[in-house]
């Protein structure tokens, strides 16, 4: 039998990956070419917010490990800049960690008008990892098991 013609077609996305107790993981995501929710490729949020609860990362050129998603922390990855023409929310927020970190950023979503505040957004059962971006660039996937609270944060964006 032809093992190519089983494999399903997907590309490695680069991630940096803080699990615990481990620590920092570089490595990247097998992501599908396109996405079962929108226009183009999955995304990490995907991924993570998904029901499995394991993902797979490919570390190095040959080692591939299975995360449990609960041991997560976050996840950072790159993302194209948002063209002019993206909609959506825009709320600055600080994320306090149980390590005691502190990440600020904006949160970047379509959601519906009547719960378009950060407490709606934070609250949203069904996905496990709120995500968070630290530039135009630079998303974080921060798991929701890990955050102490939430603060609004108002200040200048990059």
């Amino acid at each position: 039998m032809d093992k190519e013609a089983l494999k399903i077609p997907k590309k490695l996305k680069p991630v940096k990956v803080w699990v615990h107790p481990d620590g920092l993981v570089v490595g990247s995501l097998f992501v599908h070419l396109q996405s079962a929710q929108h226009a183009g490729e999955e995304t990490p949020a995907e991924i993570l917010n998904g029901a499995e609860p394991f993902f797979v990362i490919q570390c190095g050129e040959e080692e591939t490990r299975f995360y449990n998603k609960h041991s997560v922390v976050r996840v950072e990855h790159e993302v194209d800049a948002p063209g002019p023409d993206e909609r959506g929310v825009c709320l600055g927020a600080r994320l306090h960690l149980m390590d005691g970190s502190n990440l600020t950023g904006t949160i970047r979503e379509l959601l519906d008008p009547q719960n378009a505040r950060l407490y709606d957004y934070i609250n949203i059962h069904d996905q496990r990892f709120v995500r968070l971006f630290l530039s135009d660039t630079e998303v974080t996937l921060v798991n929701k098991a890990y955050i102490v609270r939430v603060s609004p944060d108002d200040g200048p964006r990059d």
